[in-house]
């Protein structure tokens, strides 16, 4: 590292520690384009899509994402990671008298990936829980890789409307939501016997990673002391507050040319509005 002498970093080391935490063992990001992704929409929503003759979307809000992890048989060391994905979908259907709507659903998309997990034969034991009515330490865990999986908000990139006859054959009418999942919505969700289907297209961001419990030495500097004052916001002067926001010059000398999205946040609030 230019600049730094590697000894003055050294001579700061106090001590090794031996620590616990979790190792990553691999991972990997993706970019989903998910196409056509079949939306179960509320009843209400259901009436408007049924008399709409275009639909536009609103907004795509992640509810919960299940992992489930499986050894890869053929393959040793790895493990495949089923990820099933719950959205909240939210739209606005148009009827022919130029009245719009708001519609809601719910879409669900599975996915699957596969990663290094190394192996252990170890039983895990812990004293941090206890078994309800008993004084015992809890059952030992198998000792599967933990599968983490960060996820922002979906990009709401386009929605239609489809005649049942033209569905697509694959769709899933016997899908079985959570409770906790339907109470996300004000009203029960349609998920067969309607006469039109409603679809979405999201554009999704992800990164999946294994992770193992493990020991590690490490070089220890310092005690963690913060070096910043807490702040009251609530008697903060609000002129001081004021203050400190840059002036809008672009709402007042709007600019040449508007840029299109390039970036996660810009590409939301556009389609948020």
């Amino acid at each position: 590292m230019p600049g730094i002498d590697s000894r003055d970093i050294t001579s700061n080391i106090k001590e090794s520690v031996c620590i616990h935490t979790s190792k990553i063992y691999d991972s990997c990001r993706d970019k989903d384009c998910i196409e056509d992704l079949r939306v179960y929409p509320t009843f209400e929503s259901q009436r408007y899509i049924d008399e709409a003759i275009s639909v536009r979307p609103k907004s795509a809000e992640l509810l919960y994402a299940s992992i489930d992890v499986e050894e890869v048989a053929f393959n040793q060391g790895y493990y495949s990671i089923d990820v099933r994905y719950y959205y909240k979908i939210k739209g606005d259907a148009f009827a022919l008298l130029n009245r719009s709507n708001e519609i809601s659903g719910l879409a669900v998309f599975d996915k699957r990936v596969i990663l290094f997990g190394s192996e252990g034969n170890a039983k895990i034991y812990s004293s941090n829980n206890l078994l309800v009515g008993n004084d015992l330490q809890a059952l030992p865990r198998t000792n599967l890789p933990t599968a983490v999986v960060e996820v922002v908000d979906p990009i709401a990139l386009g929605m239609r409307i489809v005649d049942i006859c033209d569905a697509v054959p694959y769709d899933n009418d016997q899908l079985d939501v959570p409770e906790f999942i339907q109470n996300a919505f004000s009203d029960r969700l349609n998920v067969s016997g309607e006469s039109r289907r409603l679809y979405v297209t999201l554009g999704q961001f992800s990164i999946v990673r294994l992770e193992r419990d493990t020991q590690l030495c490490i070089p220890t500097y310092s005690y963690c002391i913060p070096d910043k004052e807490c702040v009251d916001t609530n008697n903060s002067d609000p002129c001081d507050v004021f203050r400190r926001i840059n002036f809008p010059v672009d709402e007042f000398f709007p600019p040449n040319t508007i840029s299109s999205a390039d970036n996660y946040k810009e590409a939301r609030a556009q389609v948020n509005g």
